[in-house]
């Protein structure tokens, strides 16, 4: 286990020494802070300029849209609102998010809890974060070293107890969840240091709420275009195809995998040996109703070069081959007339080499592949798609 940082380990000591031996005792914020609506009002971080680990800074969806890049309403709820929420939480729940309250170390419900799912805001349903990037801290509060979505939880300065530290909070109803700091694990380095009273734990495979579900996912279904699809695409390392194709409108998730191999779980060393025959590959899940294949298609081809064979830039393997691996009769005829249709106009000035098959099984690559260039901030040679055949048309 990583050392603990010597600061958090004095903010630890203070919290042991004031509140262990009772789980629902008084903590050291709670007769000091005004309710949450009325403390100052907290935004989230400015994630267009987020600096990473490494110091760069990853371009993100800016809040002026009130949408995060997972599609979920970030806007921010009134008083009112939060207050009426409010009166529904148990009485532990509303000290901690509503007086920025502390529950002791290890007496939250869900420090060992090692389920896989979605950690959700207590008062108002946002998921905030996911099992995924859950840890073992040993601090005695379920940690995590990211965000569900960046723009879905907000930080600004807490200077009390004669320290300075970042608080972090809902950003659609500014419950107070914890605190964040820079002595978490890879691939962030960061701690997300939470509150179990402040969450709600849905389990994979549970349905979740409507408030805790994206924009337009509790809206029924009025014909079956309006459906989720998913799509697979391969194009040389995933992780630019996969950054890109999120920032599409109508496209609900894009996680990178493995696909088309013959071994069952392979993993990133296995995929790079040539042995198995995977392709890096993007899942692309969208709504057919607000994106169409055909524009997906078009991304894709902006997104990378299919003249390539077997690589894709500096990148050299079968792993990294151009595939369009289709789920049915018509995705792939339509998938063939684009190929066709780009072969006829010269628009490569080479022969496409893309192949188009059924699409076999589907592996997810390890965590840290998952939304790499949003975690790391490191740039990548894929182009935004969507800027291209917005010009293009």
């Amino acid at each position: 286990m990583r050392a603990i940082h010597s600061f958090s380990a004095l903010i630890l000591s203070l919290f042991l020494l004031t509140g262990f031996s009772a789980c629902y005792g008084a903590s050291e914020r709670e007769t000091t802070s005004a309710p949450t609506a009325a403390r100052k009002e907290t935004t989230p971080r400015d994630v267009s300029q987020t600096p990473a680990a490494n110091g760069a800074t990853t371009e993100l969806p800016s809040m002026a849209s009130q949408q995060s890049k997972s599609h979920y309403d970030v806007m921010p709820l009134s008083r009112e609102k939060v207050a009426a929420l409010a009166k529904n939480l148990s009485k532990e729940s509303f000290r901690v998010t509503q007086n920025a309250g502390t529950e002791p170390a290890f007496c939250g419900n869900l420090v060992d809890n090692h389920k896989q799912g979605t950690y959700v805001c207590v008062v108002c349903g946002l998921p905030l974060f996911s099992s995924k990037s859950k840890f073992d801290s040993g601090t005695g509060w379920p940690s995590f070293f990211q965000p569900f979505d960046p723009l879905h939880v907000a930080e600004h300065t807490d200077n009390t107890l004669g320290m300075s530290r970042t608080e972090i909070n809902c950003a659609r109803c500014s419950a107070h969840l914890g605190h964040v700091f820079n002595d978490g694990p890879r691939p962030t380095g960061m701690r997300y240091c939470l509150n179990s009273a402040s969450l709600n734990f849905f389990e994979d495979g549970q349905p979740l709420p409507p408030e805790s579900q994206p924009i337009g996912a509790d809206q029924p279904a009025k014909s079956a275009g309006s459906k989720t699809e998913t799509a697979y695409f391969a194009g040389g390392c995933f992780w630019g195809l996969e950054h890109y194709f999120q920032l599409g409108s109508g496209v609900i998730s894009a996680e990178s995998g493995y696909m088309q191999g013959k071994t069952d779980h392979p993993d990133y060393d296995q995929v790079c040996s040539h042995g198995t025959g995977h392709a890096e590959t993007v899942k692309v899940v969208y709504d057919p109703s607000r994106i169409s294949y055909r524009r997906l298609l078009e991304a894709f081809f902006v997104m990378h070069d299919p003249t390539q064979l077997n690589r894709q830039g500096p990148d050299y393997g079968d792993q990294y081959r151009s595939g369009l691996f289709t789920v049915d009769a018509d995705q792939e005829r339509e998938a063939r007339a684009y190929v066709e249709e780009l072969t006829k106009s010269g628009r490569f000035g080479k022969p496409i080499v893309t192949v188009i098959e059924p699409a076999k099984t589907f592996w997810p690559a390890e965590d840290y592949h998952q939304d790499y260039i949003a975690k790391t901030g490191r740039s990548c040679h894929v182009s935004n798609p969507w800027k291209e055949t917005a010009k293009a048309k």
